[in-house]
């Protein structure tokens, strides 16, 4: 796994609050990588005193699903292609970005609620809806080099 640029880094942006810690990692698309990059986010999480049921439960599900899809559906497990992660942390809210290389999709339309009798036995599309349920709010968005998800838990 490797932060920044290819290389490790942990920083504060410009303009950004003194107390906000920044995290930028890139991982290729291979699955062993999501848990160092959950506990990576956790450790600073909890540096900025957020709640063991928000770090080991809504983080840890809603993050793994995250890096999961972008892995597996946004860049097709493809290991030639990476994933970017931009975390930012501060004592009211976490803020995290997950960027694949592939094409969009509509939040909306992929998300189905796995509890419904149409949906009960499907297999698929049950991590954005954990990702709604445990997040404040989840948003797609088109990034610099492809599909870009956005985390937002607020602190309680």
């Amino acid at each position: 796994m490797s932060q920044g640029n290819e290389a490790g880094r942990q920083n504060s942006r410009p303009g950004a609050r003194d107390d906000a810690r920044v995290i930028e990692v890139d991982i290729p698309s291979d699955v062993q990588y999501i848990e160092k990059v959950v506990e990576l986010v956790q450790r600073e999480c909890a540096l900025m005193r957020f709640g063991a049921r928000q770090l080991m439960l809504n983080l840890a599900v809603a993050l793994t699903e995250a890096l999961s899809n972008a892995i597996l559906r946004g860049n097709n497990d493809d290991p030639a292609k990476h994933v970017h992660v931009m975390a930012r942390v501060d004592p009211g809210q976490l803020v995290i970005e997950v960027q694949d290389e592939g094409e969009g999709f509509d939040l909306d339309r992929c998300t189905s609620d796995p509890t419904t009798p149409a949906n009960v036995e499907r297999e698929d599309g049950r991590g954005l809806f954990l990702m709604r349920q445990l997040m404040d709010s989840v948003e797609r968005f088109d990034g610099a080099r492809g599909n870009t998800v956005r985390l937002i838990m607020i602190r309680q």
